[in-house]
């Protein structure tokens, strides 16, 4: 069996059609791999495709003429991302940088188009994680507009609880490697800013810093720091293996 052809049966999106049409898909697309701080693709390039993460990590970004980056995405193992392409077979509006050693399926977008008209639950599949990474967007760029520094790393870290929070006796601990300035990258501030603010979350007893681990001690009374509702409720990723501890340095 094609290594394509089994990344693509075993996803979420593509596990429910029929082995013939997986075969269609595993045809025409390719595997391609990428090292750390790789480009996968830039704004501009051809949006020819929706990728299928199969291992490592990767990133969507903003690019700023001066090479500033601004996060909107990390994508994990077993996501797709590139999805504008199936509305929109023009040019990239984002960046995408392999954050570890990754792999992706590229699978044409006419494929993906044919599969959606075919199997509808596919398309509001994609349609919902279109509308589900417009409203993560939105959510920070008006934490952005309207927020302080403070209030902006407090949703972020409440975020990453969400997607990547485990129980643990001392709390909820990050599974996710990030530095102090890929905080910085999301929301809209700076190193030097994330690090005194992350002190003084610490010092407050909200949160634990120690042994390159983040561990939000106290994620009921990091909530009551902001005045919406957020849920606390840990998630374990759908990736085939747990990602790696925040990286703190």
């Amino acid at each position: 069996m094609p290594e394509s052809y089994w990344h693509i049966s075993h996803s979420n999106f593509f596990s429910q059609i029929a082995p013939d049409d997986i075969r269609q898909l595993e045809q025409a697309s390719k595997i391609r791999k990428f090292k750390r701080g790789e480009a996968i693709y830039l704004p501009a390039d051809d949006a020819d495709g929706v990728m299928l993460l199969t291992s490592g990590r990767v990133k969507l970004c903003h690019l700023t003429h001066e090479g500033k980056q601004s996060i909107f995405v990390f994508v994990e193992p077993g996501e797709i991302f590139g999805e504008l392409s199936v509305v929109d077979c023009g040019k990239r509006e984002e960046y995408a940088e392999a954050v570890e050693n990754s792999q992706i399926v590229l699978i044409p977008c006419e494929k993906v188009q044919w599969v959606m008209a075919k199997y509808p639950h596919i398309s509001l599949g994609i349609t919902k994680l279109i509308g589900f990474r417009r409203r993560r967007i939105e959510r920070r760029l008006k934490n952005l507009l309207f927020r302080s520094n403070r209030e902006r790393l407090i949703y972020l870290i409440l975020e990453l609880v969400e997607q990547y929070g485990v129980a643990t006796e001392q709390g909820v601990e990050l599974k996710i490697k990030l530095s102090h300035q890929d905080l910085a990258n999301i929301i809209g501030s700076t190193r030097e800013t994330v690090t005194v603010v992350l002190g003084q979350l610490q010092s407050e007893g909200f949160l634990q810093i120690a042994r390159r681990r983040l561990t939000v001690t106290n994620a009921e009374g990091l909530s009551s720091q902001v005045d919406e509702p957020v849920n606390l409720q840990p998630v374990q990723t759908d990736a085939p293996k747990r990602p790696p501890t925040l990286a703190v340095f």
